[in-house]
């Protein structure tokens, strides 16, 4: 019931925040709309537009017997697919470092410190009510995508990458998991820092696993699979519970209320 009252509080206060609403709206909207449009410029591509794609992307797209445009479709739908793993990384950021440090600025903090509520209770708390939308925008904007796309692609084919079966345990399994390694880094952050804007941009670390998937892939250097993303999902499983200890642990209440200025 504690937790459950935190993160009304958090979304009464937080959401007037016009950057924070923004973030929340819009980020998701652009991550939506620009594959869409990428695909849809993509469904009349020539055969002689491939002599400029990387030798790799020709190698597969000439084994798996797919036309040009079947071929830069299903190659960015990959590409794509991982900028919305950065959603849940982005959005949650930007809410829990303006909870935190927010409420420093507007000395809003000290009465819920003084309270009986646990320090644990707080950071859950928290953590969900930045966690909660970060989730739920991820997941609408990729339902819309996955439904829209079926209009955009030229294939059967193509759209069987869409719903592979890696994308799903991505989205429904790893996503939920990034977010809350996201809010935990932020709490962190903004709970050690004074100024918001400082506390989102390092926050902002925890998009560099989500890049280095994105260029491996592109360069070739990283193959992913349903079960390298089940693995991936288990390390930040496992990242998830330590940095959650860490960020309570950190987290001095009594600091905050007879020190901080």
């Amino acid at each position: 019931m504690r937790i459950r009252t935190i993160i009304n509080k958090e979304w009464a206060e937080v959401f007037k925040n016009k950057l924070v609403l923004s973030v929340v709206l819009i980020m998701p909207l652009i991550f939506m709309i620009m594959p869409l449009v990428q695909l849809a410029v993509m469904r009349d591509v020539p055969p002689e537009e491939m002599t400029d794609a990387p030798a790799g992307i020709v190698a597969i797209c000439e084994t798996q017997n797919l036309t040009a445009a079947e071929c830069l479709q299903s190659f960015l739908v990959n590409q794509f697919m991982l900028f919305f793993l950065l959603l849940p990384l982005a959005i949650p950021v930007t809410i829990a470092s303006y909870s935190i440090v927010g409420e420093k600025t507007t000395r809003s903090l000290e009465p819920l410190l003084a309270t009986p509520i646990t320090t644990a209770e707080i950071v859950v708390g928290k953590g969900l009510a930045a966690a909660l939308p970060a989730i739920a925008a991820t997941w609408l904007s990729f339902t819309i995508y996955i439904v829209a796309a079926r209009f955009f692609v030229v294939s059967d084919r193509v759209y069987a990458s869409l719903t592979n079966p890696m994308w799903l345990v991505g989205m429904i399994f790893v996503a939920p998991l990034l977010c809350v390694l996201a809010v935990t880094v932020a709490i962190i952050i903004s709970s050690r820092v004074n100024d918001p804007r400082a506390a989102e941009q390092l926050g902002f670390i925890v998009m560099l696993p989500i890049l280095a998937l994105f260029f491996g892939q592109i360069f070739g250097v990283i193959a992913l699979n349903t079960v390298s993303m089940a693995l991936f999902g288990v390390v930040m499983l496992g990242v998830d519970a330590a940095l959650t200890a860490v960020a309570v642990k950190l987290f001095r209440r009594e600091t905050i209320l007879t020190q901080w200025k």
